[in-house]
């Protein structure tokens, strides 16, 4: 392992990590890009001290590039930030270069350090710590808890069409909460259920049941959501058609250092609702973004049918366009890109306040 010494204490050198499951491959380079050496360190909390310790080796260590600071690379993030120690994200090696260089977890972490030197396809990571982290956690739990709710309503409702005739006369054309109520209280006998009408009530006496305790859990983050949200931010909550899981969503998005969205065009990339140029010779045009934050997108997406619905500003401006001859799915983008600008302002109020 290298020491500092009088020769490299001027040195600058700049790190790179590829970061996994139960390793870390650290790579260090010079400023002309030279490769000065890489090797591999376990990832717990000794780990990233023995990693920080042999970069430091080499000279001094003002930046790093790390692949997945989100995910794998979360607790070597943190220390990195501890010891401030700039942090870059960088993005993972494109097609072309892997195809021509290979692939490895040396390769990897070199690339990561040359892409943190030259300022390409990096990015600010978000913070990890503060209120917008435990509001992400939580929400992981109530759309989980939202899918599963969604999937138990499916499979009782394609289990009441093949049950037997009786059965199925009780249950068909219920509204869904009485539905519900209807199977979570059907009596049965268990010591029967190898029938198949037994077991078909069985099931979805289960089904039923389940479904209420996936709403009672989804209520019970709700009442913890709501006044966290409002708590982060009011004023994006007050906006029109912006509820209380649309909020969550965006500021999960935006995270909690969103002074590193420079521009209220980064939200809209973010988001995916940027338009992206696809010209070429005389052809001047763009097409449709598939990128970005799909969770954010479908945030602005419902905020758009609230206010077509309701906004008369929103409805004029909907009624001009189609007389331009724009679809509705293309009057839709449109308003996403002004909403996104609308919403991105109230998202950073509290730094333009403190910058004025």
């Amino acid at each position: 392992m290298p020491s500092i010494t009088p020769d490299n204490a001027a040195v600058e050198v700049v790190g790179g990590v590829d970061t996994h499951q139960d390793t870390h491959t650290a790579a260090v380079i010079d400023l002309v890009g030279r490769v000065l050496g890489t090797q591999q360190f376990p990832a717990t909390t000794a780990g990233y001290t023995a990693l920080l310790t042999w970069m430091r080796g080499f000279g001094r260590l003002p930046r790093v590039g790390v692949e997945g600071t989100g995910a794998y690379g979360a607790g070597l993030a943190r220390r990195l930030r501890d010891e401030q120690v700039e942090l870059v994200e960088v993005d993972r090696p494109d097609r072309k270069t892997r195809r021509f260089q290979g692939k490895s977890d040396p390769i990897d972490a070199i690339q990561a350090a040359k892409a943190a030197l030259a300022g390409e396809r990096t990015g600010t990571p978000e913070q990890r710590d503060g209120r917008v982290v435990a509001l992400r956690n939580l929400r992981v739990a109530r759309r989980s808890a939202v899918d599963q709710r969604a999937d138990t309503q499916r499979q009782i409702k394609a289990l009441i069409v093949t049950a037997p005739d009786q059965l199925r006369a009780q249950l068909r054309g219920l509204a869904v909460k009485q539905l519900i109520a209807t199977c979570a209280s059907l009596q049965l006998d268990p010591a029967d259920a190898a029938a198949p009408a037994t077991a078909a009530t069985i099931a979805l006496r289960s089904l039923a049941r389940r479904h209420q305790q996936l709403s009672a859990e989804i209520t019970e983050l709700d009442e913890l959501l709501e006044p966290l949200v409002a708590a982060i931010n009011p004023g994006l909550l007050a906006a029109h058609g912006v509820g209380p899981d649309v909020a969550g969503q965006l500021l999960v998005t935006a995270g909690e250092n969103h002074d590193r969205l420079t521009s209220e065009a980064g939200f809209a990339m973010l988001c995916g609702v940027a338009p992206i140029p696809a010209s070429s010779g005389r052809t001047n045009r763009h097409r449709l973004n598939r990128g970005g934050d799909r969770q954010a997108n479908a945030a602005l997406y419902r905020v758009v049918l609230v206010r077509l619905r309701w906004d008369p500003r929103t409805r004029a401006y909907a009624e001009q366009r189609t007389k331009e001859g724009l679809s509705k799915k293309e009057i839709i983008r449109c308003l996403k890109r002004y909403v996104a600008r609308e919403l991105y302002q109230l998202i950073t109020s509290k730094d333009l306040e403190l910058a004025a």
